[in-house]
């Protein structure tokens, strides 16, 4: 198959889709790739580096989306990509359409195949290649927490693990997945005193186990929620419903409850955001202020460790990207019902149920 990987053109986005390590393994199995030229230097690798482990280079975008069978990506395509994808082309990246009606309508007009990481299932039924960049969103939204919490930056000037004799930040985890765990375990390690909260009472249970002592359970309802706000300094929206849009948990008329000053970190704002009053940023410019709350929600948290990000991700790409190039997608999904659940897209379309829902479109199950 040949397999093009071009370079992420989102603000800010400095990963890459594929390693130098990734195509030497898919060169190995026969698959010709071809790498948009600085594609992985904002990751750490060259276009040397790429060249040596059997890639072509192409100077432009418009050259390797025209030549791929497959594209690979991180992030969805944007406005300035979408007449670049073509019919029957197979897009494996991030897609989200569910936040995204105009992405959506793009890849409905296209003709595409869009195979989205982030509805993917393993045996388990968990989301494999979600999970790598949730660990490193859920860090890192504590860490972006921690910035904008400086008086400088608009917070209410407190630092998250206090000093002896003054208490530390207060952190209000939503949410007890993948994303909330790593949360609650960074904010904990740093000293604050952290409340997680989630509707399974199992996952309460289980956290309740594994968490440190500085970290509280509390079932999610919009009473205990309100309660909490007043003395809460950061907030993390982390709640996740594979493939649809995420529910407010925090609307407009709860942000009085809150003093100003206060963080919202809005990790699930790639699937519509955690608050109502959330809408996307970037990392060149990433909060702004309602009523005195300010509101971080960067679209693409991982993108700011590039490094980082693209080994874990690619980690547990890999293995996917190489069935869908040896078998081709169809004879991939076959044998393999999880990966099937990734297919979102097929030829104008829709065969994953939440996207259908969340524009109210007609959805066609996938018959392979």
């Amino acid at each position: 198959m040949i397999i093009g990987v071009p370079k992420e053109i989102k603000n800010n986005e400095n990963r890459v889709a594929v390693t130098p390590s990734g195509v030497k393994e898919l060169v190995a199995h026969g698959h010709k790739v071809y790498v948009q030229a600085t594609a992985g230097s904002g990751s750490g690798f060259s276009d040397d580096d790429y060249v040596k482990a059997g890639a072509t280079i192409l100077p432009t975008i418009e050259d390797t989306y025209a030549i791929a069978e497959m594209i690979i990506k991180v992030k969805e395509p944007i406005e300035p990509e979408y007449k670049l994808v073509g019919k029957g082309q197979l897009l494996f990246t991030y897609f989200h359409f569910a936040s995204d009606r105009e992405l959506t309508d793009a890849m409905l007009a296209s003709g595409a195949t869009c195979i989205a990481y982030e509805t993917i299932r393993d045996r388990q039924g968990r989301l494999p290649l979600l999970v790598p960049m949730s660990e490193v969103a859920g860090r890192m939204s504590v860490q972006e927490g921690a910035r904008f919490l400086e008086r400088p930056q608009g917070g209410k000037g407190i630092l998250m693990g206090g000093v002896p004799g003054v208490k530390p930040a207060k952190v209000l985890v939503l949410g007890g997945g993948v994303v909330g765990s790593n949360a609650a375990r960074m904010a904990a390690g740093l000293g604050a005193d952290v409340t997680i909260t989630d509707i399974s009472l199992p996952t309460l249970r289980h956290l309740a186990e594994v968490m440190p002592s500085n970290v509280k359970t509390l079932y999610s309802s919009r009473h205990n929620i309100e309660a909490e706000l007043p003395t809460t300094d950061l907030v993390i929206g982390s709640v996740l419903i594979p493939g649809a849009k995420t529910p407010h948990l925090i609307t407009r008329d709860m942000l009085p409850l809150m003093k100003a000053g206060t963080v919202l970190v809005d990790v699930a704002i790639d699937q519509g955001g955690s608050f109502e009053t959330s809408h996307p940023t970037t990392h060149s410019d990433p909060v702004y202020t309602v009523d005195g709350i300010v509101h971080y929600a960067v679209a693409n948290i991982p993108g700011a460790v590039p490094y980082t990000s693209t080994l874990a991700l690619t980690n547990a790409t890999l293995p996917y990207a190489l069935r869908l190039a040896d078998k081709g997608w169809k004879e991939a999904c076959r044998a393999d019902d999880g990966l099937a659940q990734g297919v979102n897209v097929v030829d104008g379309k829709i065969h994953f149920k939440g996207v259908a829902e969340a524009w109210d479109l007609p959805y066609t199950p996938l018959a392979l």
